[in-house]
């Protein structure tokens, strides 16, 4: 059928149109991975936690980290402090090996997506999860407590942070645009709910064996944990240990408590202000220190140094 001049300029007046489509289109996106500005930052700040984990589940298992394992997902951050091999049992040696590469894959996931950051300076020494251990408990403990002791020392250290990401995790789906961000997040989330999950189950399996030489069981070491983390977040309960009293457990009925989760048993969430206050140990997002000496990396972070 012949064209009439009409449709002539109709069909010309669209292929102009479709020329010029992916530059206005563009404008919205990130050049990295062609994914909404506004998800950038919000993809790479859990970079930060997932740097922390993939370096104490490597080192906790193998006795080394990213360096060695994937050298380019560092982007030349400086080599963690302290970490170091822990005095694990076969089997939960072999659960965290895998979480570690695990978190491996986590951050080549992200880093596929957008450009991301250095690793940031890490501190897991020794000394530095006892002063953490400390602030919760409320006194010194003798000898300082050493993840690095014992299986159950190591979990219980591993209960700490994992689980932090993943509230932020909660907390950062709702605000994503692109299908592409929430898909990548809810993956994480899947998988590190997961990594929680057997970490709390294995603590609660031991939940009123004492840790020596403290005199504290594991769950009373979980729920000082959680209440720190409640403490410095600034916002509220969002943490709840491995036994609770029964009107907080899982409706009312229970004081077991292996998974966390609000009056509905739904996961809670966090900003990412409210990460920096538990992760620096500080209460305040614009003072860095505890596992982050000089603070976390990427926009998010940065913004709220002084």
């Amino acid at each position: 059928m012949a064209l009439t001049a009409a449709s002539t300029t109709t069909i010309t007046t669209l292929l102009i149109s479709l020329l010029f489509l992916p530059k206005f289109y563009s404008s919205e996106l990130d050049s990295h991975t062609s994914i909404a500005k506004a998800d950038v930052d919000l993809l790479e700040f859990p970079l930060n936690l997932e740097f922390f984990e993939a370096e104490f589940f490597l080192y906790g298992a193998l006795g080394y980290g990213l360096d060695k394992v994937a050298p380019n997902l560092t982007q030349g951050g400086p080599t963690p402090i302290g970490a170091k091999k822990a005095n694990l049992d076969p089997f939960t040696r072999d659960v965290i090996e895998q979480f570690a590469y695990q978190e491996v894959g986590h951050l080549r996931a992200i880093q596929k997506v957008v450009k991301g950051f250095p690793r940031p300076l890490l501190d897991l020494s020794k000394e530095s999860f006892a002063k953490v251990v400390d602030a919760a408990v409320g006194k010194k403990l003798s000898p300082p407590f050493d993840p690095y002791y014992s299986g159950v020392h190591y979990l219980l250290a591993s209960y700490l942070i994992p689980y932090v990401g993943l509230t932020g995790y909660v907390g950062t789906i709702p605000k994503l645009q692109a299908p592409t961000s929430r898909r990548l997040v809810a993956g994480l989330l899947g998988v590190e709910s997961g990594q929680d999950a057997i970490i709390r189950a294995y603590l609660y399996e031991h939940a009123h064996k004492i840790v020596k030489p403290y005199g504290i069981t594991v769950a009373q070491f979980s729920n000082y944990f959680s209440d720190l983390r409640n403490k410095l977040g600034h916002e509220g309960v969002k943490d709840e240990g491995l036994w609770v009293p029964k009107s907080e457990g899982a409706e009312g009925k229970i004081n077991g408590n292996a998974l966390a989760g609000d009056a509905d048993s739904v996961a809670y969430d966090r900003t990412a202000e409210e990460i920096l206050r538990v992760v620096y140990g500080s209460g305040d997002e614009h003072k860095p220190g505890g596992f982050y000496p000089k603070g976390g990396n990427g926009n998010i972070a940065r913004s709220h140094l002084l």
